[in-house]
């Protein structure tokens, strides 16, 4: 995919400038930062009355998964899929969660159950959303995980020994931190609009620190923030 082929956002009709937007909401996304802590830290550049728009999100999940596009090639073929449990209003929910080898979000999914209907229905969303299929699928030893591959991907090796999956518990820590910031979510629905952002922020602003090279890992971030400015209507910065 090449930067032509995407269209800038307009964000005609907004209060403040794509500036302003862009790095408020690249802010609360990217950070274990509350909504009040973002309009304080832009308070003090003179900015107030700083109020949330729905519209912002809507754009700014299509700012993210455009720019995490350009590295869509290179994710892992061995994903790496757990589920944690949610309290939400007094109820129980769980959120599923697929990273590659390199710790890379692929997706996540919230839902009631942690059944083989469930994780069918996880499989077939990562499938649609990357359109490709894994080398293989390392998971813990819930039944459910077994049943759903022998329908959905029978032919995809699939991993549950020892500690291979700890790459896929860990990443559920930036979002523990991020539930308790929050004070809890709101509602299912609230739960996976916000995750399912944050989630591809997050690993688009990480790639893996440790095991680059500082040279490298200065042009992947140069590249990285470059290509969101140009999506969102910016000029790269000099």
């Amino acid at each position: 995919m090449n930067m032509s082929t995407i269209q800038p956002l307009s964000y005609s009709g907004y209060r403040f400038p794509v500036l302003i937007i862009s790095h408020c909401t690249w802010l609360y996304f990217r950070f274990a930062l509350s909504y009040r802590d973002v309009a304080e830290m832009v308070a003090e550049r003179g900015v107030t009355e700083l109020r949330n728009d729905p519209r912002v999100v809507s754009e700014v999940r299509r700012d993210v998964c455009q720019a995490d596009a350009f590295e869509r090639h290179r994710l892992g073929d061995r994903w790496h899929l757990d589920e944690v449990f949610l309290t939400i209003n007094r109820k129980l929910q769980y959120l599923w969660r697929a990273v590659d080898q390199d710790g890379d979000v692929l997706d996540i999914l919230v839902q009631p159950r942690r059944n083989k209907k469930a994780a069918k229905k996880f499989f077939r969303k990562l499938l649609k959303g990357l359109q490709y299929v894994p080398r293989a699928i390392v998971t813990d030893k819930l039944r459910s995980y077994a049943a759903a591959m022998a329908e959905v991907m029978p032919s995809v090796e699939h991993q549950q020994q020892g500690r291979l999956n700890n790459r896929a518990e860990n990443s559920h820590q930036p979002t523990r931190e991020r539930e308790r910031r929050m004070r809890g979510f709101k509602s299912p629905g609230h739960a996976q609009r916000f995750l399912s952002i944050f989630g591809v922020v997050a690993s688009f602003f990480r790639p893996g620190r440790h095991l680059l090279a500082a040279k490298n890992y200065r042009e992947i971030m140069r590249r990285r923030f470059t290509q969101c400015r140009e999506i969102v209507g910016l000029q790269p910065a000099i």
